[in-house]
């Protein structure tokens, strides 16, 4: 069974319409022995850090999303659920993360010309394979509604970038645990095929 985390924060219920677009039920849980008992986990989210980290503390379903990450279980980040990851957000402030990735999220720096938040349509740069990834064909086009992005410690954890106007991490991929910056609920065909990519694993 494919997991969607409810903790107060995102359009679950758009991620869910997608999972169902392409084939997959997925539940959307507010309880961590339903993650723990998931085939498939993802955490979405949009809005503050440090409140859906706040949020993932009390209620127990971070450590729960740490565990199916640890247990080898397919896990995707989408938007916040992606910055979440990371060891360090300076979000309004300095926050600690998951820490399942190690780095940081920085906001983007404020320059004239250029609009924060990153708002619309952006194509991804593969800069290695991974199953996510799969199918979805040349120069893909996503959406994209943020206005920090994370810093991966190590490169090797990025998947894809995108350009805003210089390249900035778009998808990251360790093992099991895959996430991506933009909404691929929102993403058209692209988006679609991959969480169908996701499911199937």
């Amino acid at each position: 069974m494919i997991v969607i985390i409810d903790y107060g924060m995102g359009n679950l219920r758009s991620v869910q319409k997608a999972f169902e677009a392409v084939g997959h039920r997925a539940e959307i849980v507010e309880d961590p022995d339903r993650i723990r008992a998931a085939s498939h986990v993802v955490l979405p989210g949009v809005g503050a850090f440090a409140d859906a980290m706040a949020e993932l503390q009390r209620t127990g379903m971070g450590e729960a999303f740490k565990e199916a990450v640890r247990s080898g279980k397919p896990c995707l980040g989408v938007c916040l659920g992606l910055q979440l990851l990371f060891t360090t957000s300076y979000e309004e402030g300095e926050y600690t993360g998951l820490d399942l990735i190690p780095g940081k999220v920085v906001r983007f720096d404020a320059r004239p010309g250029l609009k924060v938040p990153h708002m619309g349509w952006n194509t991804l740069t593969v800069r290695r394979p991974i199953p996510l990834l799969e199918g979805i064909g040349e120069d893909p086009s996503v959406y994209f509604v943020h206005s920090y992005h994370a810093e991966p410690d190590d490169p090797a954890d990025v998947a894809a970038t995108s350009d805003y106007p210089e390249p900035f991490t778009a998808v990251v991929n360790r093992e099991n645990l895959t996430a991506c910056q933009f909404h691929p609920e929102k993403s058209q065909r692209v988006g679609l095929a991959m969480y169908a990519n996701f499911a199937g694993r």
